[in-house]
């Protein structure tokens, strides 16, 4: 059985390591990342903002978590206003509190995102946006490039794990039990790399990422990636490595 090493953080890992099991891939994991809320910060009114950005079901989360604690008339206000989710997993976190989100890009990054927003709708307008410590910044950046005005509220951080697992995982990849290595943001792989303290991988062993983004973090390290998604979400990046490790078996 193939073994895939899975990244996320634990709250997260379980629903990808299912996925996984659908394909007779069996999972090791290795949180290279842990998220926990920040504190200090209100819930705003969202009728002062023309839209809100949620980047991922981290800024769903823990937003909602506060909203709904102190400020829970502020809900309806949310859903009458235009709100943008970069990827469908976020999407779909949303849709729970009954919140429509705007269509999401076929590529499911924050580039690809702004991209398909037309100028006028930033334009001398105002934005919300929900981030984690090591946001990249995008959303923010093109929305005050377009003349637009943004508010960022750090709902989450992103805290290094323990390194107690680390020499397990070296071990792994030593002995040759580890088939693929998964990474879902540039966080989990940068932790991981500076975790095992090198980026030269035993021959043979794939390197996964769930987008573009996460690719481009990856290559930056000197890391080739073998595995992309055509779609940047759990079960189709599952797909994707299965597909990858099967066709990566076939070959003489």
């Amino acid at each position: 059985m193939k073994s895939v090493l899975v990244t996320r953080p634990k709250h997260q890992a379980k629903s990808f390591v299912e996925e996984l099991e659908q394909y007779g891939l069996n999972s090791v994991v290795f949180p290279a990342i842990e998220i926990r809320p920040v504190p200090g910060w209100q819930v705003p009114d969202p009728a002062s903002f023309s839209g809100a950005f949620f980047t991922s079901p981290n800024s769903v989360q823990f937003f909602m978590e506060r909203l709904l604690a102190e400020a829970p008339e502020q809900l309806e206000k949310l859903r009458h206003i235009r709100v943008w989710a970069v990827g469908k997993t976020t999407a779909k976190d949303l849709a729970v509190h009954g919140i429509e989100t705007e269509p999401v890009p076929k590529i499911a990054d924050a580039v690809n995102l702004m991209a398909e927003i037309d100028g006028e709708v930033i334009e001398n307008h105002s934005f919300l946006f929900l981030r984690g410590t090591l946001s990249l910044g995008t959303i923010p950046a093109v929305i005050r490039e377009r003349g637009g005005k943004c508010t960022e509220i750090t709902v989450y951080e992103n805290i290094k794990p323990s390194t107690e697992d680390t020499e397990t995982v070296k071990q792994l990849l030593k002995e040759g039990k580890l088939d693929c290595l998964s990474f879902t943001s540039p966080s989990t792989a940068i932790n991981f790399f500076e975790a095992i303290g090198s980026t030269a991988l035993p021959q043979g062993v794939l390197v996964a990422a769930i987008g573009t983004t996460t690719a481009a973090a990856l290559e930056k390290l000197g890391v080739r990636v073998d595995v992309i998604p055509p779609y940047f979400d759990g079960p189709s990046f599952a797909k994707a490595i299965a597909e990858a490790l099967a066709g990566h078996a076939e070959q003489p």
